[in-house]
């Protein structure tokens, strides 16, 4: 299959500085964001806030809605602000050309012919490979990292492994994104399950005793958030 040109373009439109750095901020958000809001996160002015934003939009990077802040309906409400977020389109550029993904769809449907949901050596493989990552951020913390430190490199795991980890108010950890997107629609108990189980993992290599993985499926995020234990 020739390569889609309209991967090359958007990928490309990410060699700007500014862009990208635009592009990495709006995607930390946990949701929608104006221009004015973009502007100010990135510190540039609206004006090129909003050109690159359409410029990002145009190429299928972000996606667009108009909606009121401010809640208010009717005469004087105002006109709606125009909103950007991380468009649902993956681009994906293999040189030469791969298909992990078939291959991983294969498998994942073979483990759920085989007795359906997770099978029990992948979720201990995948916690095994959890915790040797969790592992290796809890050494580049230091030997006895506190627990801001341990928050520290676990978020850094997370953010390194594609999770975009965002921490909420509430002390919660939210994932935007699961690596493993493309499987999910078709095979979400072995998916979620793998998730979770790679999440035990981390949490357990990085030393983090007040915090525990459960699963909470949500649009646009990974079904996976880190909160603190029952009964704290």
């Amino acid at each position: 299959m020739p390569i889609d040109d309209r991967d090359i373009e958007a990928i490309a439109l990410l060699d700007e500085p500014v862009r990208r750095r635009l592009y990495e901020w709006l995607i930390a958000q946990s949701g929608s964001v104006s221009r004015d809001e973009a502007a100010a996160g990135v510190k540039i002015s609206r004006a090129l806030a909003a050109f690159h934003l359409d410029r990002l939009a145009a190429d299928g990077l972000l996606e667009v809605e108009f909606a009121r802040r401010s809640g208010r309906t009717g005469p004087g409400a105002g006109r709606p602000a125009k909103l950007y977020r991380r468009a649902e389109r993956e681009i994906t550029v293999s040189l030469p050309e791969r298909r992990y993904a078939a291959a991983a769809a294969m498998m994942a449907e073979a483990l759920e012919e085989a007795g359906g949901g997770l099978n029990p050596a992948l979720g201990a493989s995948a916690h095994q490979a959890g915790l040797a990552v969790g592992s290796a951020a809890r050494r580049a913390a230091g030997t006895r990292p506190g627990k801001r430190r341990r928050r520290d490199a676990l978020v850094g795991a997370l953010r390194e492994r594609g999770y975009e980890p965002r921490e909420q108010g509430s002390g919660e950890i939210t994932l935007g994104n699961c690596p493993f997107h493309a499987l999910v629609e078709d095979h979400r108990d072995v998916v979620c399950g793998m998730n979770l189980a790679w999440a035990e993992g981390v949490l357990e290599g990085v030393g983090e005793p007040d915090a525990l993985a459960r699963l909470d499926p949500q649009p646009q995020r990974c079904c996976v958030v880190i909160g603190e234990p029952p009964n704290r």
